[in-house]
């Protein structure tokens, strides 16, 4: 009885077991990055601060040293080893105002969008929101 089960465990650390098909090791969820809702972008204006988009979209994932007018805001979802939710969201800015948003967005106005919203200059656009994120997307 010692032998089978020191065999077992022997064979378990094996990436392909013929004996016993039904081991197989336990992957984890992991969440990776800034989660970012519909609701968050829908707070979102053009022309507002640096300060306040932090405040609503949270610290961003990656900072672009070369590009200050840049944050971008990545988020990941594995679930059992397999990536089942990926989000990219660009926010840009003219200076210390926010001028569009890039990545998984659609303006609200006109369905079927572009994926990038963009303040004119002079008049600020409101309603910014997020397309729904792809059920599998594998990269």
């Amino acid at each position: 009885m010692r032998k089978i089960v020191l065999i077992a465990l022997v064979l378990a650390g094996c990436q392909k077991v013929p004996l016993l098909p039904n081991l197989a090791p336990h992957k984890i969820d992991i969440q990776q990055g800034n989660y970012v809702s519909q609701e968050m972008i829908a707070k979102l204006k053009p022309g507002m601060t640096r300060s306040q988009v932090r405040f609503v979209l949270g610290t961003p994932l990656v900072v672009d040293v070369f590009r200050s007018d840049r944050w971008d805001y990545v988020y990941v979802y594995q679930k059992g080893g397999e990536v089942t939710e990926h989000r990219r969201i660009s926010v840009i800015f003219d200076g210390d105002k926010l001028r569009r948003i890039d990545g998984d967005v659609v303006p609200t106005a006109a369905a079927g969008g572009t994926g990038s919203t963009e303040a004119p200059a002079d008049k600020p656009q409101a309603g910014e929101m997020m397309s729904p994120a792809p059920a599998s997307l594998k990269q």
